[in-house]
């Protein structure tokens, strides 16, 4: 039996939690309507905030996620969008997802990479999304390298991230790991993320076969100039 996610307990509030964050919805669908046709697959769908808008545009999405009730989440909203169709759901983890077919664009949004707590583990999760991909196939993913000042203004702090539901960041910089405890009326859970420098991302692709094309510093494609967001394209040559 596979280890229950942390997402599980949060499934029925992540919807809430995450509802100020659009700014990467358009930018992943454009990325899917540039592909060329075909499925996408997208590992990490959680809810379906990313999947569902690239269905409604009439593209197949192939979804991945470690949590079941995340995928029961997004099962529920593709159906009531009307593209359930559309969208094929696994239960699997990034390093061994649960698909065979190869496809033109993998997509990890929503900072889902951040779950590899290892070099190794980034490795693996970079080169199972190359194994996916067809010659000339895109990888898009984005990620973030915390701030000094995001980590003085948020470490150890409860925050009220939308009405009702708290979150608390507590920070190791020396290990470069993230506890993440999110608190809602009903529901709580507690996660832990790891982030590299930036800098590192160019040898782990490389290293996982893949190719940099580009790294923008926003979901407007602004040229990556030092911020905490990177947002990254490679290819699988």
């Amino acid at each position: 039996m596979s280890t229950p996610s942390a997402y599980d307990a949060i499934a029925g509030i992540y919807d809430d939690w995450s509802a100020s964050v659009t700014e990467d919805v358009e930018f992943y669908v454009e990325e899917a309507a540039a592909a060329g046709g075909g499925a996408v697959v997208e590992l990490g769908i959680g809810t379906g905030r990313i999947a569902v808008p690239i269905a409604q545009a009439r593209m197949r999405v192939i979804g991945v996620d470690s949590s079941a009730k995340m995928l029961a989440v997004a099962r529920a909203r593709a159906e009531a969008a009307g593209v359930s169709e559309l969208l094929e759901l696994r239960e699997g983890d990034l390093r061994a997802p649960r698909v065979d077919e190869q496809v033109r664009l993998v997509v990890i949004p929503f900072r889902a990479l951040l779950h590899m707590e290892t070099d190794a583990d980034r490795v693996a999760a970079l080169r199972a999304a190359r194994d996916l991909l067809l010659p000339r196939g895109r990888l898009v993913f984005d990620v973030f390298e915390p701030s000094a000042d995001d980590i003085e203004e948020t470490h150890a702090r409860w925050i009220e991230r939308e009405p009702g539901i708290f979150e608390r960041a507590t920070w190791d910089q020396d290990k470069r790991v993230l506890r993440l405890d999110v608190r809602g009326p009903d529901d709580e859970s507690s996660m832990q993320l790891a982030w590299v420098p930036t800098r590192c991302w160019p040898a782990l692709l490389d290293e996982a076969g893949l190719r940099v094309v580009t790294c923008y510093g926003w979901f407007d494609r602004r040229p990556y100039a030092g911020g905490e967001d990177s947002i990254w394209i490679a290819e699988r040559p």
